[in-house]
């Protein structure tokens, strides 16, 4: 039986020859057979040549993401294992997949599965889905993790706003095995940080600023540090040990400052003040205390998650950097993130360029990083490149 097939609009299929793997719905001309969400679908050119082959959700923006290329291969559990053992082998070469560590296995578009994501935390992993037809292959995404890795369980999270999108209408839960009781144990570059896979924020770490929290602590030496949006204090306690004199962390959510101050404990590190509110708030009121910091860390939340917020996305990095820079010492670092997909690195560093002349200072462009390498940049979907980091000194 032939497969529903997707017809794309004259001069619309030129990325998709080229691997891009997301269908908007503007470059549809028209929908055969009628497939219902989640449907495996063949996608061709508006003269009738075929393109590759996905999965359909009409309720999505993206209304087809591409798998395969090739006219052949069903997207059958067979297809998908394969995909799931490259990721997996890519961490194995990394030295990232054993039980010490925080590892991202599975990268959604980098890793040729488009809308999943999957997390290992010592013996447990978290499948996260961005799309409604991966979604619903969920059970068979299990199956494949047991026959590869046998992980003690595994949890299911689905991002909500991007859920509520697609669709999903999935509950957090154990799906496969037992759930860990409490927080999850896992090392980074020396340090122990608790997962709490239920109740943290993302999947329950940010494994993606791994490699960034230790170039930033190799400035904090003699420092006095700030690290906005703490969460459970990763780069406070990389300055820390160090040599960081002191660190301060801010974070509007009390569960994360409490999971922050019992990390410290844990690794015997200190001192550190662990203040809750709003980061923008919190910080125009350190402007008017006069207190100074020689490393500033910046790692906000997603500001622009569509397209139409990319201009209001801008003015608060712009208000975000500039507090930051009333903040630090002349000659201090400045380490300013971005995790949001539509502002490019090229547009960090405009805004970087403005504040500094706004706030008549001089800013050197250290570095300019992405995430940690398991979190690879698919080169056809440059969207993949989603976490900038720059590390600047700041005259």
């Amino acid at each position: 039986m032939s497969l529903p097939k997707i017809i794309l609009k004259q001069g619309k299929a030129k990325p998709f020859y080229s691997r891009h793997p997301w269908v908007f719905a503007g470059a549809i001309s028209k929908t055969e057979q009628s497939p219902p969400d989640g449907a495996e679908v063949e996608v061709y050119s508006a003269e009738g040549n075929f393109v590759a082959r996905g999965l359909y959700n009409s309720q999505s923006k993206i209304q087809v993401r591409l798998y395969t290329w090739n006219p052949d291969q069903p997207l059958d559990k067979e297809f998908f294992k394969s995909k799931f053992q490259n990721a997996i082998q890519l961490r194995n070469d990394l030295g990232l997949n054993n039980n010490e560590v925080g590892c991202r296995l599975v990268f959604s578009e980098a890793d040729g599965l488009s809308g999943l994501c999957v997390d290992k935390y010592g013996k447990w992993v978290v499948m996260q889905f961005t799309s409604l037809a991966m979604a619903n292959r969920r059970e068979m995404f299990a199956d494949i993790l047991q026959e590869l890795i046998n992980p003690v369980g595994i949890y299911l999270r689905t991002e909500k706003g991007i859920g509520k999108l697609e669709g999903i209408s999935l509950q957090d839960e154990i799906c496969r095995g037992t759930p860990p009781e409490g927080t999850i144990p896992i090392q980074e570059h020396g340090l122990q940080f608790m997962v709490n896979l239920t109740e943290g924020q993302k999947t329950g770490y940010y494994l993606d600023q791994r490699d960034n929290r230790l170039e930033a602590a190799k400035l904090a030496q003699g420092r006095k540090v700030l690290d906005v949006f703490c969460y459970g204090g990763g780069f406070s306690l990389h300055a820390l040990k160090h040599g960081a004199i002191e660190t301060v962390g801010i974070d509007q959510s009390a569960s994360a400052l409490h999971l922050a101050a019992d990390n410290a404990k844990r690794n015997n590190l200190g001192p550190s003040r662990w203040i809750l509110g709003s980061a923008f708030e919190t910080l125009a009121e350190l402007v008017k205390t006069g207190e100074k910091f020689g490393l500033i860390v910046l790692d906000p939340p997603k500001f622009a998650r569509s397209r139409s917020a990319i201009e209001e996305a801008i003015k608060g990095y712009r208000k975000l950097n500039t507090l930051g820079l009333k903040l630090l010492e002349p000659g201090g670092f400045l380490v300013t993130c971005c995790c949001s997909g539509l502002i490019t690195m090229d547009m960090m560093e405009q805004i970087l360029a403005q504040v500094g002349a706004d706030e008549k200072r001089d800013i050197q462009v250290l570095q300019r990083r992405g995430p940690s390498p398991d979190h690879p940049v698919a080169a056809t979907c440059l969207e993949s490149h989603y976490l900038k980091c720059l590390i600047t000194r700041v005259m």
